[in-house]
């Protein structure tokens, strides 16, 4: 078996598969996607030993050599690594030094200050989907929870009227734009365009989150009336702090990344033409990694210094920042590693094979093939990774916007009914204070609603462009 690239599958196919074939290597996926599900789910083990151990089962009952398999697995880990492990490294450095300086306490009492009332749970989508753009979905719920709370109290708004908006805003963040884990690894397996991608994003982002946040929450307050717990309302950082940076620098210092990548995908439309200087400067400086490392620089002044830190404290920040990211790192890796293992068992063009004789829609057929993973599994990210695997091979032939389509179809299906197996699912439960139930209730349906009305806005587009 050769290490077989997506750009090969596409253009120089392999040998057909017998329906025997097909028969192993579907037997193979499932059996794969189970011992996965069931380590994560009945062992508790962590998700990078689950998709290491995933991917050997997946090899040896597609009837790959071990050492094979191995080198598949070890190959994708690498390459994914170095694709988007810089990225995630960069984005972290950001979002800490955003915390830490107190540049997120200026965007939420900035905001809050401007609202009131009915507009409330509109100042949360805001203020989560802003402050959502370089943070972890983990990290933004553990910023923005005493936010909420607080606002809950002081306002006297039930927890899901504000809780939920914010929820929604960090959630459609995590799951369709870049650069954000999920999305940067669809995007390099389908080979989308990140400009265009991000671009799509955002137009179906913000309609997603209207209707999953300010929307919805009006009837998640119905169904769970629940106070705000006092025990979780923590001290927030810039209490610890004399000077804080402004709001106006902090959002321009938070949307730099963004607006760079965008320009280079504006410039890459008007322009097309590679060979043309000033293209040639913006494919630069709107790559994802310089325009990353940009704001991270700029933050150590607009944040960092602002908030009055002394170099030492800056070094520190960074510092600290990296820790808590390794095991994403590792996860995100071993589900490249995943991904490549059923490229190379043929399980893409297996996929490419079959669906030539469906009638569903490629879109569809990502966005499906992702909720299955979700639903089993509980991350949002393994989903995203190994539905990208799976469908890559369906990108070959498509336009540049459809591959990007096809990147945030993935996504969509992504954040599809978070459940008992979801970590996300128990940090909501815990900090809320809630039940099973009312997670469910809640949280649970509020990630249906962002999956399903994403991934149909998604399909309008295709429809369109």
């Amino acid at each position: 078996m050769t290490r077989l690239s997506v750009e090969m599958l596409a253009a120089d196919p392999v040998e057909p598969i017998t329906s025997a074939g097909h028969a192993q290597l579907g037997i193979a996926v499932l059996a794969g996607i189970a011992v996965i599900v069931l380590l994560i789910t009945k062992f508790r083990l962590h998700a990078f030993l689950a998709l290491t151990i995933g991917s050997l089962a997946l090899g040896a009952f597609a009837g790959a050599p071990l050492d094979k398999a191995i080198a598949s697995f070890s190959a994708g880990l690498g390459s994914t690594v170095a694709g988007v492990g810089v990225l995630i490294a960069l984005g972290a450095i950001l979002g800490k030094l955003l915390a830490d300086s107190g540049g997120a306490d200026q965007i939420v009492d900035t905001i809050l200050a401007k609202a009131g009332g009915r507009s409330m749970p509109w100042a949360m989508v805001l203020i989560a989907s802003v402050i959502g753009l370089p943070l972890f979905f983990e990290v933004g719920i553990v910023l923005l929870i005493p936010v909420v709370l607080m606002v809950a109290k002081r306002g006297n708004y039930s927890l899901m009227r504000i809780g939920i908006p914010a929820l929604a805003g960090l959630s459609v963040m995590h799951g369709l734009i870049p650069p954000h884990p999920g999305p940067l690894v669809a995007i390099d397996a389908v080979k989308a365009n990140l400009g265009v991608t991000l671009a799509l994003g955002i137009l179906v982002a913000i309609p997603t989150v209207i209707i999953a946040g300010p929307v919805f929450s009006k009837y998640a307050a119905r169904w769970v009336d629940v106070p705000a717990p006092e025990k979780m309302i923590p001290q927030r950082a810039s209490e610890d702090l004399e000077k804080r940076p402004g709001f106006g620098v902090t959002i321009a210092t938070v949307m730099l990344p963004v607006v760079l990548m965008l320009a280079k995908a504006l410039v890459d439309i008007v322009i097309d033409d590679p060979e043309n200087m000033v293209q040639r400067v913006f494919d630069v400086i709107g790559s994802p990694l310089i325009a990353l490392l940009a704001a991270v620089l700029v933050a150590i002044f607009t944040l960092g210094r602002a908030a009055g830190f002394t170099k030492d404290r800056i070094s520190s920040t960074v510092e600290k920042s990296l820790g808590p990211i390794a095991g994403i790192l590792l996860i995100v890796g071993a589900g490249g590693g995943f991904k490549q293992t059923l490229i190379d068992s043929g399980v893409g063009q297996m996929i490419l094979d079959i669906s030539k004789d469906w009638s569903i829609p490629a879109l569809l057929l990502a966005w499906l093939i992702a909720v299955a993973i979700r639903l089993a599994t509980g991350s949002a990210t393994v989903a995203t990774i190994s539905a990208a695997g799976l469908v890559a091979p369906l990108a070959a032939d498509m336009s540049t916007a459809h591959a990007s389509l096809l990147v945030l179809a993935i996504g969509a299906g992504s954040l599809f009914f978070s459940h008992v197996n979801d970590a996300g699912f128990w940090l909501v439960k815990e900090y809320f204070g809630l039940s099973v139930g009312q997670t469910i209730k809640t949280w649970s349906v509020m990630e249906t609603i962002i999956s399903v009305v994403a991934g149909g806005l998604v399909l309008l587009l295709s429809l369109v462009i």
